[in-house]
């Protein structure tokens, strides 16, 4: 397995700390929350970029891409009903693509569950169409990088759109561009009737980013999660992406989620 972790784990560190931290773990991916670089990646400049990756090299570490990609921003929205909002976004996704590709990566995980939530009245068919019309504002950018977007199911507790992996599958299909595939997270997928391991298993084509985390918010590990079936179903599957360490309970500290993590998923594969 490839193993890599989200940088908003380290809130307050500095960037070239945060990277030898996690090499120094056994990491060699690092996942980037564009708000922890600036308001919006456009104002991350390019020799700032270039500074953040050169940092990462030196550590032995690769930035993989970003995801978080529209929290904490303003004026975009994945299912808006007015095709100027839509625009804006698939066009802020197209400057996310570059940035990941100026990073040395080639991965947006696309969630931010609150810029998607559907419009009171809105169907599923609808929202497909409307979210399939912002992402063609980013086609071209995401072939020019060969930068993959991939689709994050969530949960109904977060949003109301892309519930399941089986919708994002079916907007990957409808988008039907060979840069565009699914994400699976750990913590979302344990909301589904299935088993994670068969949710996985059914979900292997179009399968291409995995987030580790626990059901209850913290790491790997670190709640009643068993990643042995887990992990059985990303090797049965010939899973080849990476597997990033995402959480949203930051307790007791970063390193500590860090190094656990790690040492359990180790454990388990």
């Amino acid at each position: 397995m490839k193993y890599a972790i989200c940088n908003e784990t380290f809130e307050g560190w500095d960037h070239a700390k945060v990277c030898d931290c996690v090499a120094r773990l056994g990491y060699t991916g690092l996942e980037l929350a564009p708000f922890t670089l600036a308001s919006r990646i456009t104002d991350v400049t390019g020799a700032r970029r270039a500074e953040l990756r050169r940092q990462a090299e030196a550590a032995g570490v690769r930035i993989i891409g970003l995801h978080w990609l529209l929290a904490k921003t303003e004026g975009f929205h994945l299912t808006s009903p007015d095709a100027a909002v839509r625009r804006r976004t698939g066009e802020y996704l197209a400057d996310l693509a570059r940035a990941a590709a100026d990073f040395g990566g080639d991965i947006l995980v696309l969630g931010s569950p609150l810029q998607r939530n559907l419009a009171p009245g809105t169907t599923k068919n609808q929202g497909d169409e409307l979210a399939a019309d912002t992402i063609s504002h980013c086609l071209k950018a995401l072939e020019d990088g060969k930068v993959f977007l991939c689709l994050e199911p969530l949960t109904a507790a977060e949003t109301n759109y892309l519930t399941c992996a089986a919708d994002g599958v079916a907007l990957a299909r409808r988008i039907a561009h060979p840069f565009v595939k699914l994400h699976l997270d750990v913590k979302a997928m344990s909301s589904e009737a299935k088993p994670v391991p068969d949710v996985i298993r059914a979900n292997a084509e179009p399968l291409h980013h995995f987030h580790a985390n626990d059901k209850n918010l913290r790491g790997p590990g670190f709640g009643d999660v068993d990643f042995k079936p887990i992990f059985r179903a990303l090797k049965d599957v010939k899973y080849a992406g990476w597997v990033s360490v995402e959480v949203f309970d930051y307790k007791p500290d970063p390193e500590t989620i860090a190094r656990e993590s790690i040492r359990y998923m180790r454990e388990c594969e």
